[in-house]
This record gives structure tokens, sequence and C-alpha cells, in this order.
């Protein structure tokens, strides 16, 4: 990349940290120290800021950049994760989303905890949640090291270690000063931000073709040197048994995994009704489904505009397709609108970053401090104690989000997303639908049913290609490979359903029919609701 590209895309990165910093800024001013207001926001955003902040929390780096690249490189496989990511949204719409603003307050374990013994749900559930929330945390913080330098040209060790220091320091500042207000804000610049960018891209794409979108695709067909093989299914995961099953074990985790995610259910309690956090996951999929659409052009784009082969030369995963298409879209390097063009696409990238991990913070934070401490220690202190060990937490989870990315800068961490996705869909969402429709639902099948789902989804991994007996695996020169599959969805998913059954069923403890009942109405209802 020239000069101009990086000093174009410093000063657009420049303004962006401005931006937030000043949000920050005026949500601390404007904070009232209460639980409500750090971990929701007050609950005073409407269904449409909401639902832009929801997207600007979904849409990660890796959506952007990572699929649109991988759909370069594979053509139609690639677009199974835009798929994945967008139908999942509608579990959490007909499922989740007003049942749980209606139970809960602040995070996932308070919808458990409603009817059944506080101090062991809320320990395994806080547990869970701090677990995919730092999976997912550190796979954004890795990415964000490697992605920036690459973008900035630079490729040394210490780029990448300074990209990963400064994001995690930006990240705590967000989250301890502004809280949910701030991060809320933060979100929907992002949002708008990205949309903007790749409507842009994608318009800029369907021009140079023309509008003719079968002319797009049969030229990157042409190009892809696999021909119609390429608009067709098998390429990528058409191998043997073990790659098909991976492909339904990693489907599994995607489309069930978004109910489960911390980050995502905290959204609906910034909102004040039921029907506002329907209204707002309405609003997130249609522009989460926009956006999706667009990634499908971009991908097929790159491949018909760059070529997969120039896009594996530049970076072996596809992740630069999207800058190198931009560059090559505004015409290519040295002019001016590819200088623009590129600059727009890294600014866009970094925004995406920040915004994601600061959501991904508050998450854990919040379950630290609101399930964790409040349970160990529940009788020292009130809201504002736990509000305090809330910042402290975002400094801590900060602390080790940087330690790990840095530890972890040069190893390909893309099976960390599909962990933390697997590990939600198995650890979290069994136990959240089981005490929202499960009548016989006890406190043990609760446990069970989060530690049977979260300890196979990390062992299997352990144990899978990923970390080793593979050239590229985590651990190359070793093997202890057991499991064959990359993701643990096909196997962990139904163990967290299944635990939470036998605990249920084995459990001596009589169920609360009272309080399952107080639940159900108050969750259909919204009678009784924070």
């Amino acid at each position: 990349m020239t000069a101009d590209h990086r000093t174009s895309a410093l000063l657009l990165f420049g303004v962006f940290v401005a931006i937030t910093l000043a949000i920050t800024t005026w949500a601390g001013r404007h904070r009232r120290g209460s639980a409500e207001e750090f971990y929701a926001g007050g609950r005073l955003f409407t269904p449409m800021e909401n639902g832009f902040a929801i997207a600007g929390d979904y849409m990660s780096a890796a959506s952007f950049l990572g699929i649109s690249g991988l759909i370069a490189l594979v053509g139609y496989d690639g677009m199974l994760y835009s798929v994945g990511f967008l139908v999942a949204w509608l579990v959490v719409l007909f499922l989740v989303a007003e049942l749980v603003r209606n139970c809960g307050r602040f995070t996932l374990a308070d919808v458990v905890a409603a009817r059944m013994r506080e101090r062991p749900v809320r320990i395994a559930a806080g547990t869970s949640s701090v677990t995919v929330s730092v999976l997912y945390l550190v796979a954004q913080m890795v990415g964000a090291g490697s992605l920036v330098a690459l973008l900035l040209g630079g490729t040394g060790e210490a780029a990448r270690a300074w990209t990963v220091v400064g994001v995690g320091v930006l990240m705590v500042v967000y989250v301890s000063l502004g809280g949910m207000r701030a991060t809320t804000w933060i979100q929907i610049v992002k949002a708008v931000l990205l949309l903007g960018g790749t409507l842009t891209l994608t318009v800029l794409v369907l021009l140079r073709f023309h509008g003719d979108i079968d002319r797009l695709l049969h030229t990157a067909a042409e190009r892809s040197g696999h021909g119609e093989a390429f608009l067709a299914p098998g390429l990528a995961y058409g191998g043997d048994w073990t790659a098909r099953f991976d492909v339904i074990s990693l489907g599994l985790a995607l489309v069930l995994g978004t109910a489960g995610l911390p980050h995502i259910l905290a959204r609906f309690y910034t909102v004040p009704t039921a029907r506002a956090a329907r209204r707002s996951v309405i609003w997130a999929i249609g522009l989460i489904g926009g956006f999706y659409l667009m990634t499908i052009v971009l991908g097929f784009g790159a491949a018909a505009v760059i070529g997969p082969d120039a896009v594996r030369a530049s970076h072996a995963s596809g992740n630069t397709a999207v800058p190198l298409l931009a560059l090559d879209l505004g015409g290519g390097t040295g002019s001016t609108g590819g200088t623009v063009l590129f600059a727009i696409v890294a600014a866009v990238a970094f925004a995406t970053i920040l915004a994601v991990v600061a959501g991904i913070t508050l998450a854990s934070s919040a379950s630290v401090a609101h399930d964790l401490y409040a349970s160990l220690r529940r009788r020292r202190g009130g809201p504002r104690s736990e509000v305090a060990v809330a910042r402290v937490a975002a400094v801590g989870v900060g602390l080790l989000a940087i330690g790990l990315g840095l530890l972890a800068r040069d190893l390909n961490v893309a099976f960390l997303v599909g962990l933390a996705f697997a590990v939600a869909a198995s650890a979290n969402l069994p136990v959240l639908l089981y005490s929202l429709f499960w009548r016989g639902f006890t406190t043990r099948g609760a446990v069970w049913s989060v530690y049977g789902g979260l300890v196979p989804a990390v062992a299997l991994v352990v144990l899978s290609p990923v970390v080793s007996g593979s050239p590229g695996s985590l651990l190359p020169h070793v093997d202890f490979q057991l499991f064959p599959l990359q993701n643990p969805g096909l196997v962990s998913i139904p163990l967290g359903f299944l635990a939470g059954w036998l605990g249920t069923v084995t459990s001596a403890e009589a169920p609360d029919e009272a309080r399952h009942a107080e639940t159900e109405v108050r969750s259909l209802t919204g009678a009784g609701a924070v």
C-alpha cells in the first residue's frame, strides 16, 4: 500500500476515534451512576436506534472482509456464512427477543434465575457468558492487529502489537467511562458507516457491469479457474463425509449461537418494552439482511474484477479482497479515487472492530459484576457497588484480551469465532429455551445444561484438527487430535440439551409451579417486567 493510502487511512482512523471519544465523554457526563444506566443505557433507546445498534454489534469485520473474501475464493460455498448469520435472526425474532426482554433485567442469567435458585444458576450462566465473550473478544483483538496493520502497510510484530494494545485501551475507555449509552451510539455510528461504505462499493460493482448480475457471476466464474463449479455448491465443502458434517456443524452453530450471544441478548434490555425489543429485531433483520446481500455482490465482484489468484496472493484467506476491490473501483493504485475508497474501507473496518469489542466488553463485565460478583457477595454493597465492580471488570477483561491477543497474534484464530458461536449454542441456548418453555425444568437441569454444553464444546475443539494434527492447526508440530470435525456444534449442542433434560429428570427438587406460572405470564404479557 502506498504512503497516500496509509496517510488517508490514518486520518480517517483519527477522525473516527475522536468522534467516538467525544460520544463517550458526552455519555459519561449524562450518566446517573445507576446499574440500569450503565448496563442498559436507561432503557431509553427507540426501536430504530436499537435496531441500528444491534446491526452494528453483529456486523463484524469478519463479515465485512472475511465473508466477501471467502466468496471471492470459493464462490457459492462462501455464501453459506451469509445465509447462516442471517437465518439466525429468525430464531432470535420468534423465540427469544420479547420473552428475554420481559423476563430479565441485564443478562442471560436474569432470565434463568427468575424461576430457579439464583446462586448456582448465576455462577453457571455467568461463567458461560464470560467464556463466550472472551473467545469472541480475543478473535476480534487478533483480527484487529493483523487487519489494521495489513491495511496500514505495517506487517511487523511491533505494528500488530501496538494495534492490539491501542484497540484494547480504547474499548476499556468506552465501556468504563460511557457504559451502554456510549457503546450504543458508537455502534449506531459504526452501522451507518459500514452500511454506507458497503452500499457505495456495491453500487460501483454493479455499475462496472452495467447492472447485469448474470454477467457479473459468469465473469467471476471464468476468472476463478473453476468455471461453472464456482457458482455451484461443493467447491469448498464437497469433499468427504467429514467435510460435509463440518458444514452441518458450522451451520448449527451459526444459526443457533446468535440467540445465546451475551452481547446480543444485552441489547434487548436497552428499550422500554418487549414490543420495542421485537421491533428492534425487525429493524436489525432488515439492516443485516441488506448488508449480507451486499457482501455477496462484493465477493463475486472481487472475483470478477480482481480475480481469486490476485486476492489469494495478497492474503491467503482472502481478507484483503474488499480493500483490493475498492482500490480498483476507485481507479487503481496511485489514483485519487482509489486512495479515497481504500481509506474509507480501512476506516470502516477499524470502526467495525472498535464497536464490536466495546459491546462484547460491556457484556462480559456485566456478567462478572451482575452475575458472579452479585452471587458471591450480594450482601456487600448495592447497585452502585456493582457498577463499580463492572467498571473494574471492564479493565480486567480488556487487559486479558490484550494479553491473549498479543500471545495469539501469529495464529489463525478464525476458529475462535466459530467456537464462540458453538459455545453459545451449546451452553446458553438450551438453558434459555428450557427456562422459557419447559414447566418441569429445575435448578440442577439448568446448571447441568450450561456445563454440559460448555465443557464438551471447549474439549472437542482442543481435540480437533484446528489445534493439532495438521499443517494449518494452532500446534502443527504435535498431534493429539481425536475429534475429526473443526466445529463441535454437531455434538456439543445436542449434549447441552441432553444434559439439561438429564439433570432435570434426575433431580430430587420439585419444579416450582408458581414461579413458572409467574414467569410464563410475565414473558408473554410483560406484566411485572422491569
